[in-house]
């Protein structure tokens, strides 16, 4: 769910997907959308056992300690059903904000050390190279176990996650290939870091399941064109992002870029997408499709697919095809 999506939108959402089956669910907080807590608040009022995922803030747009705040407290409100999901949000929208972002990692660094001293009940001072904090504390006592996932796509942000957070984000648009190669990554650096239990991987990617699997593609690969545009162009900038696209795709680096200009041009997205895209990039087709594409991102290293949805009859599909 997104900042697109209503409160009300999210709530209905979240209730189809507990009926469902579907046992967690992912706020993706977006810059200039709707802020996520109203409608994270609203799903943990409505849902009993869902995880609640807020997925990702970035410490630019909200200050750790704002987001200790907030995150203890709607954990509270939860349950204690809540995950955390830091990064350093898109460039170009956190810069308009009049932040720099050369020092991304750092910033990310820094924050979970603040949230995780936070949490703990702790009275924090912290003199960092992003962050100055003075004698802060919050005055209730949240969880001090909240899991916190960061997102990480880079070979330096993987490194990083390994040894400091509980799990990966990985965005959309990004193969099962790639991401086999970002797990093992993580899984050195957190056995470098000597930790015991292994970081988690949450992967996003759109969802079409349909018993029409010609039906299935075709709303598949309209999803997918959304994206390659704005994923296409972060590829000219970030090395990673464009491996990201091609590693396993089965698509060359000429065709990713004809479409990409010809999707910005206006093109319709059935006129230039065929379906290896709708295969890289979603969870698409029939049943037994969709279980074989879920396998391959489990195989990856994946342990969790945060899903996002065309329609509450593919919800509903989806949960009785892996309910099997």
């Amino acid at each position: 769910m997104h900042g697109g999506m209503t409160a009300q939108q999210c709530v209905a959402q979240a209730q189809a997907a507990e009926a469902a089956g579907i046992d967690a669910v992912w706020f993706a907080e977006n810059p200039f959308a709707r802020g996520i807590m109203p409608a994270a608040t609203a799903c943990a009022l409505a849902t009993k056992t869902q995880s609640i995922g807020a997925g990702v803030f970035n410490p630019y747009g909200r200050h750790p300690t704002l987001i200790a705040m907030e995150i203890g407290a709607l954990d509270e409100l939860s349950g204690g059903r809540v995950r955390l999901g830091i990064g350093s949000g898109l460039g170009h929208a956190v810069e308009r904000m009049g932040f720099s972002t050369k020092r991304a990692l750092t910033t990310l660094r820094e924050a979970i050390d603040i949230l995780r001293a936070l949490l703990r009940g702790e009275e924090v001072t912290y003199a960092g190279t992003v962050f100055n904090v003075q004698r802060v504390k919050l005055d209730y006592r949240p969880r001090a176990d909240i899991p916190i996932f960061m997102a990480a796509r880079g070979d330096n942000a993987v490194k990083a996650c390994g040894e400091i957070a509980d799990g990966m984000i990985v965005s959309n648009m990004c193969t099962a290939g790639f991401v086999a190669g970002s797990v093992r990554s993580l899984h050195d650096s957190a056995r470098a870091a000597r930790r015991i239990a292994m970081p988690g991987v949450v992967q996003y990617m759109p969802c079409v399941a349909r018993a029409d699997r010609d039906e299935a593609r075709l709303v598949a690969r309209r999803a997918v064109a959304e994206m390659v545009p704005t994923y296409w162009a972060l590829g000219q900038r970030l090395p990673g992002a464009k491996n990201a696209l091609l590693q396993g795709s089965g698509i060359a680096e000429d065709e990713f870029a004809t479409a990409a200009a010809r999707l910005k041009a206006g093109d319709a997205a059935d006129a230039v997408l065929d379906d290896r895209y709708a295969a890289a990039f979603t969870i698409s087709g029939n049943a037994e499709d969709c279980r074989a594409q879920a396998a391959a991102y489990a195989a990856a290293g994946v342990t969790e697919l945060a899903l996002t949805f065309s329609s509450a009859a593919d919800m509903e599909y989806i949960g009785k095809a892996f309910a099997r």
